[in-house]
């Protein structure tokens, strides 16, 4: 998995309370393989009408915000059934931190194990950054991992992430990486264990 410690990139703006899981990702296009990708299909029943032309005036749609690597979102983005497929659809689109006030919660663990930063911001502070970004599209971000602050024009803002999940995206580790990490600690143990409770490791009692 990528590490994730500084990222300045172009971010949208999506105003949508309560965007779930379906809307990011809908349902028919996950027996999509993974390895083909699936970024074309994010937001696809938003960005898309019904004829399969772009809507103009949806957001990840505009010039400015077609390459974005950024999303700044509203109140409980990702909630909804708990469905993998959404993160990946956002990261294989390119898509490597959200910003909003509240996250579903298996979205939230869903998207550090796949490298996506959910950065929790106040209500305030997301419309605060929404409006610079509609008045200035061009106008990109700056989201520190290390110092938990994002940088918009010259408005600095402080994040709020677990700490676990911060630490895992600034080492690139997976919960088998971070497992990995103790592995001196966990083989001490062991050792330990096996002498303390001999009974309770096969064959350890004669």
């Amino acid at each position: 998995m990528d590490k994730f410690v500084r990222l300045t990139a172009a971010a949208c703006p999506i105003d949508i309370i309560n965007l779930n899981t379906d809307q990011l990702l809908p349902a028919r296009f996950l027996k999509r393989p993974r390895a083909e990708g699936i970024g074309d299909a994010l937001l696809r029943d938003l960005r898309f009408d019904s004829a399969g032309h772009e809507v103009a005036d949806f957001p990840l749609n505009r010039p400015a915000w077609r390459d974005a690597k950024i999303i700044v979102g509203a109140r409980n983005f990702g909630c909804g059934s708990s469905r993998e497929a959404a993160v990946y659809a956002l990261v294989d689109y390119g898509i490597r931190c959200v910003i909003a006030p509240s996250f579903g919660d298996i979205f939230s663990g869903n998207a550090v194990q796949n490298g996506l930063l959910t950065a929790i911001v106040t209500d305030a502070e997301a419309a605060d950054i929404s409006a610079m970004l509609a008045h200035a599209p061009d106008l990109p971000l700056t989201v520190d991992l290390e110092t938990q602050t994002i940088l918009c024009g010259n408005h600095t803002y402080a994040f709020i992430v677990d700490p676990v999940r911060r630490a895992k995206l600034i080492n690139g580790l997976d919960d088998i990486g971070l497992t990995e990490t103790y592995r001196d600690r966990i083989a001490t143990f062991a050792a330990e264990d096996r002498i303390r409770r001999p009974w309770a490791i096969p064959g350890g009692v004669p």
